[in-house]
């Protein structure tokens, strides 16, 4: 199906910039799987591969939502900065700044597409449900118990 707007460039630029960041949580996940340690590992360690696994279906969603308009997805992936902060505190505050990162992705999506694609705008809604949902368990899982 062809995209036929305006600023169609744009949101391809947008889901393809969508993808590029949720193959970075694919590593960025693994890799924090792979670094916890201590009392909670077991628990952590399967949330955290359960986000890797979430971030690879919804980079296949950008994906898929960027050859449906017949276009090319990247091949690239977003910046991974490595602080070698691995105590579980600093994954969390690093997992959340990626979080917010990928919601802000989708609003801008949102923004590109409101009341010009339902599809897209379904898409953008749907992932940013997961999106903020993922930053509240995050923020919970920050905070000290009372």
């Amino acid at each position: 199906m062809e995209l036929k707007l305006e600023n169609k460039q744009e949101i391809i630029d947008q889901l393809n910039k969508i993808l590029e960041l949720e193959m970075s949580g694919i590593v960025r996940y693994t890799h924090y799987s792979l670094m916890i340690i201590g009392h909670n590992r077991i628990p952590i360690v399967s949330w955290m591969q359960s986000q890797a696994s979430e971030s690879l279906t919804h980079a296949t969603a950008a994906g898929e939502m960027i050859t449906h308009f017949g276009e090319h997805p990247s091949l690239k992936i977003a910046d991974l900065n490595e602080t070698y902060q691995h105590n579980i505190n600093d994954i969390l505050i690093e997992s959340l700044e990626h979080e917010k990162k990928a919601v802000s992705a989708y609003y801008e999506l949102l923004k590109l597409v409101n009341g010009k694609s339902i599809i897209l705008e379904e898409y953008a809604r749907k992932l940013i449900v997961e999106e903020e949902t993922h930053i509240g368990e995050v923020e919970k899982m920050l905070r000290k118990p009372a």
